[in-house]
């Protein structure tokens, strides 16, 4: 019997704001359900909810579990000067406030495919024919078809290549685990094999090569999402949908979070100088800094000898997972301060909070730039990208960026592909680390310890980028490291990542392979031989028929995965058309993108251009030469050139005069607990304040510089007091 003890400690805990919405629709949810079952008994037969209530219904249910769409901002402060980005994506477009803001359902492209219509996932019910079949186990598409004992072909592309991918993938998407708040205190989904919410257990077939002790491993669903619409629509208000915890923009808010209470604990407030905290116990061998640790004692695993190094803290919770992405996060942290000290020195006038804001803007701008100019091209292919990306025309406040769940849930998850089963660690010229060699992937997981007692991150960086990408083929997916060793710590089984991800798929009831080919306007999959000419392995192709009997039955995230690659890309048509399909809102939807009117100067965009991700590398490890484009493969020292050769982004093109009324009215006076921007609003200065998170502003919210004077005097900021 498995311990109930068991949980999954690394399934990141949303913020408080999350936890309340999350928890508020599975109560929503659990109440419908309660609903229709008291009606069916009565009445002997099923009955959808939606023919059960009527929209003042819902709203009604919906204001009972704390779900109600009322509690959310619909308007936007037009008072506010719009200079910067709100931390949780409120208010990016002013008409429709939450698209792409935190906390709001991921975007269905296409109708959910629920067994019952409304929220049981693809396989809940064991026994249920699709086209007259029922669906394969995902654990036996996992071992038939997606495991691989032998290694792919090295890529011209280097590791780098994945943990971009991973890294932006967590700055536009997270879809929390279900709580048991709304279900039995008696469910228990580590030890069960029933399909009872919000349990959905993935069958392991009997097999020489399972492990598992119950014939099932564990699988929490994902958490449901309160409806968003406020239109009188009862179908799509009942039916579960899925959240996106964290702002869909490329924002960096895996740099500097998603909630004002993250961003609050990330920032040096305390130094006045607009940087972000750093690491206090811990620096690297230069006497760089490390990213800060989380506050409480954590379940990162440690050193078996030697003083504690808790989980590291930074704008996404998913920091710790591998020591490539520590690495990453580590290097943006060391770009913001090293940007926030040369742009005060710079512009000595500025404050605190300008110096943030500006570069928090800037970093943000940078990831966009290195994402749509360095990597989306070589994963969907140029040719592909002009097909659905295409120039850039300016902001289009009629497109919504919201993350889809097909995108979230399927198509970025191709990356999956391409990991690697061994994390090599690479000294100055490029070859094995004689102090720290390289590590078998499942060593890395949660291990912050080896990046602070094992040289820092400068042999990881070498590593991705001295290291080439696996080049996954329909016959060489995954490796048994990622589907017969994946480990999750305390729970008593391995996993299976390729099992995991189907049945993520299911559990979102993403339509089917063919639904999509339809969407993105390609030929449906009717016969063997079409699936032949897609997959390009003849082999493959038969085994995929065999198993799911019929076409329309194949999942998304498999069949789109096994496409042939289109030329120069990573991924076949059908990825990457939701790929750019998705980038292209990402881009057009945001009001802040870096290429937006008015967002940053004309010069400002041309020094932004100037960027790269090894010239990010060159200014913040101590590695001195590398490729100028680091996702590329190469074998050191062919094509590496010194980082002194690399450009850099001119900062100078920040460089802002004193404005001539602050010369005449002065610096607006400091708070407590709170700073303020300058804007020019109707041709007038004013000092826009806020306050920190925890403080609430009293007082004028802005001062005009009016007459060589300012109109009012500084607000001030009380501390909240949250009665129990």
């Amino acid at each position: 019997m498995l311990s109930s003890t068991h949980v999954f400690p690394f399934r990141r805990q949303p913020e408080p704001e999350t936890l309340r919405l999350s928890r508020a629709a599975e109560v929503f949810q659990a109440t419908l359900q309660v609903l229709r079952s008291k009606v069916g008994q009565r009445h002997k037969r099923d009955v959808k909810t939606r023919a059960l209530l009527q929209w003042d219904d819902v709203v009604l249910l919906a204001e009972w579990s704390g779900c109600s769409p009322a509690a959310r901002p619909r308007k936007c402060d037009h008072s506010d000067p719009g200079k910067y980005r709100s931390i949780s994506g409120v208010c990016n477009n002013r008409k429709n406030p939450l698209w792409g803001a935190a906390n709001i359902p991921l975007v269905s492209w296409l109708p959910a495919e629920y067994e019952d219509g409304e929220r049981e996932p693809k396989g809940w019910n064991r026994g249920r024919l699709y086209k007259g079949v029922p669906l394969p186990s995902v654990t036996q598409v996992s071992r038939e078809i997606l495991r691989s004992s032998s290694a792919p072909k090295p890529d011209v592309y280097s590791q780098m290549l994945a943990e971009w991918g991973q890294f932006v993938d967590h700055d536009i998407g997270f879809t929390p685990q279900s709580s048991s708040a709304a279900f039995p205190a008696s469910v228990d989904c580590l030890a069960t094999c029933e399909n009872t919410h919000p349990c959905f257990p993935i069958e392991s077939p009997p097999s020489p090569q399972t492990d598992s002790v119950h014939g099932c491993k564990p699988f929490f669903r994902s958490t449901a999402a309160c409806f968003d619409t406020v239109w009188p629509d009862v179908e799509r208000a009942l039916q579960r949908q899925q959240m996106n915890a964290i702002t869909s923009f490329m924002d960096a808010s895996v740099v500097y979070g998603h909630t004002p209470g993250l961003e609050s604990s990330l920032r040096d407030l305390a130094g006045l100088n607009g940087k972000l905290v750093v690491n206090s116990k811990f620096k690297d061998p230069k006497g760089r800094p490390y990213l800060p640790s989380v506050a409480k004692e954590s379940s990162c695993l440690q050193s078996p000898e030697g003083e504690r190094v808790e989980c590291f803290l930074a704008g996404d919770g998913r920091v710790s997972e591998g020591l490539p992405l520590t690495s990453l996060h580590t290097l943006f942290l060391r770009e913001h301060n090293r940007i926030a000290e040369a742009l005060k020195c710079i512009n000595d006038h500025w404050n605190p909070e300008t110096i943030y804001q500006e570069t928090r803007k800037i970093i943000g701008a940078l990831i966009q730039v290195i994402t749509m100019r360095d990597y989306i091209p070589k994963i969907i292919g140029t040719e592909s990208f002009q097909d659905h990306i295409g120039p850039y025309c300016g902001y289009n406040p009629s497109v919504n960026p919201s993350t889809a769940n097909v995108f979230s849930t399927a198509a970025f998850r191709f990356g999956h592909a391409t990991i690697p089963t061994v994390i090599r660690r690479l000294d100055k010229n490029f070859e094995e680390h004689e102090l720290y060699p390289s590590l078998e992937l499942h060593n890395t997981f949660f291990t912050p310890w080896r990046v602070v007692k094992e040289g820092g991150i400068d042999p990881i960086i070498r590593g991705v980028i001295g290291s080439p990408a696996p080049m996954p083929s329909a016959d060489k997916v995954m490796s048994k490291e990622l589907t017969d060793r994946l480990m999750v710590l305390n729970v008593p089984q391995h996993m299976d990542l390729a099992a995991l991800n189907l049945q993520r798929g299911r559990d979102h009831a993403l339509p089917g392979y063919n639904a999509w080919r339809e969407f993105c306007g390609l030929k449906r999959i009717q016969t063997l031989s079409d699936l032949i000419e897609v997959v390009g392995n003849c082999a493959v192709a038969e085994k995929i028929f065999n198993i799911y009997k019929h076409p329309d039955n194949i999942d998304v995230w498999l069949g789109g995965l096994v496409e042939k690659f289109l030329p120069g890309a990573r991924t076949g048509p059908l990825f990457a058309c939701l790929i750019g399909r998705q980038m292209k809102a990402l881009r057009d939807g945001d009001r802040f993108w870096w290429e937006a009117e008015g967002v940053f100067s004309e010069h400002q965009r041309a020094a932004l251009l100037n960027t790269s991700l090894s010239r990010i590398i060159c200014d913040n490890t101590d590695i001195k030469e590398l490729l100028p484009d680091a996702f590329v493969f190469r074998e050191y020292p062919c094509g590496y050139t010194s980082c002194d050769h690399l450009p850099s982004v001119d900062l100078e093109a920040w460089k802002e005069e004193e404005n001539q009324d602050l010369k005449c009215c002065g610096r607006p006076g400091m708070i407590e607990n709170g700073d303020f921007i300058l804007a020019s609003t109707s041709g007038k200065l004013v000092a826009h304040y806020s306050c920190y998170h925890g403080f609430q502003l009293t007082g004028a919210a802005a001062i005009v510089c009016e007459g060589a004077q300012w109109s009012d005097q500084p607000p001030q900021c009380e501390l909240v007091v949250v009665c129990a």
